[in-house]
């Protein structure tokens, strides 16, 4: 590896730093209450390195953010629908956990982004969130189309496994402490058990 290699290396493995670090403090601390100086301190770099990466603590949001919903659309897709051929109940069920796994493996990138409302509105952020929900859209309109679930409402439907997995998820993040049950057993009885709900053939609430 060359000098110029080895020195993009660095400045990436730098932004990676202030970006995890301002995850972990803006969730921890609180958005409004973070300050640039407090960051680089948190990361033993001066202010000026962060501004060299970073115009403010509103693009740092923006970017973390943004980052969190292009590595949950990634992650979703390895989920993939060749892997259950003519099965979109699988491949949705699939995507639902890769939903929650991905949030347990980021606890701090998925609270800030999901969890958390800063005073700050980005639209970068809610650009990239709607493709984030457009995936799991898909998924749930395949179905629909199959006539798989008792619903025709793609908009309803997903909102309502949304809500239900984003349930999940920010439960088993913010109480790792209570006595849960084996963990994929829960994850996995969930996911079955929302979806279920919603297939042709289950009785209605």
């Amino acid at each position: 590896m060359g000098i110029k290699e080895r020195q993009l290396a660095q400045k990436e493995r730098l932004r990676r730093s202030i970006l995890d670090a301002a995850a972990e403090l803006f969730v921890k601390e609180g958005y409004e209450k973070v300050s640039m100086r407090r960051l680089a301190q948190k990361i033993d770099y001066s202010p000026m390195s962060i501004y060299l990466h970073f115009r403010d603590k509103a693009e740092l949001l923006d970017t973390i953010c943004e980052e969190t919903f292009a590595n949950l659309i990634q992650h979703k897709r390895l989920a993939r629908l060749e892997d259950h051929p003519g099965d979109p109940i699988g491949y949705l069920k699939a995507g639902l956990r890769a939903y929650i796994e991905f949030g347990l493996r980021h606890p701090y990138h998925y609270q800030l982004t999901f969890m958390t409302r800063a005073s700050v509105d980005g639209d970068r952020r809610k650009r990239i969130g709607q493709e984030a929900f457009g995936c799991l859209r898909t998924a749930v309109g395949t179905c629909v189309e199959q006539g798989k679930l008792r619903i025709d409402d793609v908009e309803l439907a997903s909102q309502v496994l949304w809500t239900a997995i984003h349930g999940v998820t920010s439960l088993l993040i913010t109480h790792p402490k209570f006595p849960w049950v084996n963990r994929e057993r829960l994850i996995g009885e969930a996911v079955d058990t929302v979806v279920r709900g919603l297939e042709r053939g289950s009785q209605s609430v």
